[in-house]
């Protein structure tokens, strides 16, 4: 309010000294609706604190489709006691899944070796396929010890940005892709997982993977490492 309120002065001044205050008042009206388009705009609804990346929100909505064919899906969930995130979990018909999604820069090539090393631009991502491995198993040793049963969680990386010269390849056993085939590659394997097993695995894994962000702004979220900066322009 106060900036569209100085606009509106400045029209007016500067209308009564091209002595046409009509001019000056026209001109203000105008600059007074530009600053509320671009503030309307540039303001998001939801919470700086409750806010995903660019990758995650791309990758979320894909998965919000499957709801009706049986999935379900948490979102932004913490490994206890670690600085680790899963981005999503999905579990289904087909199976449990850990999908971390990721903007690395377009710029650079994305390329693998022998199953075993993957590359972005010149930067190995070893740590990050690690990690990715690493989370998909703790959440299955805490699942599993919650239901009393083995549980096998697949892990991922969704990639946005570079071109991914493959459609599924796996490295370091993590799945890695291009995150415009998240649906396709959970959806493709065969049923695995009855609907009272999906109802059962999912309610576990809500018990003992808390959210990574609180319900309120009055809660301070757990801090977190950022990912690789040097590679990436965002997560």
């Amino acid at each position: 309010m106060r900036r569209a309120a100085i606009a509106i002065v400045a029209g007016v001044v500067v209308g009564f000294l091209l002595i046409s205050w009509r001019m000056g008042l026209t001109a203000a009206v105008v600059a007074a609706i530009a600053d509320t388009v671009v503030r309307a705009r540039s303001n998001s609804t939801v919470p700086a604190w409750r806010r995903a990346s660019v990758a995650e929100r791309r990758t979320e909505a894909q998965l919000k489709s499957l709801e009706r064919r049986g999935y379900r899906t948490l979102h932004a969930r913490a490994i206890p006691d670690s600085d680790a995130q899963i981005d999503h979990l999905v579990v289904g018909p087909t199976g449990v899944y850990a999908v971390d999604s990721e903007k690395w820069d377009k710029r650079l090539p994305v390329r693998a070796q022998s199953h075993r090393k993957l590359f972005l631009g010149p930067f190995s991502q070893k740590a990050r396929l690690d990690e990715a491995r690493w989370e998909a198993r703790r959440a299955a040793e805490l699942i599993g010890a919650e239901l009393g049963r083995e549980i096998i969680i697949i892990p991922s990386l969704a990639i946005y940005g570079p071109a991914i010269p493959w459609k599924v390849l796996n490295v370091r056993e993590v799945d890695v892709f291009d995150g415009g085939h998240v649906r396709k590659w959970i959806t493709k394997r065969e049923r695995s997982l009855t609907d009272a097993e999906i109802t059962g695995i999912y309610e576990a894994a809500k018990r003992v993977l808390p959210p990574r962000y609180p319900e309120s702004p009055d809660q301070s979220p757990p801090s977190r490492p950022a990912r690789a900066e040097q590679v990436t322009s965002e997560r």
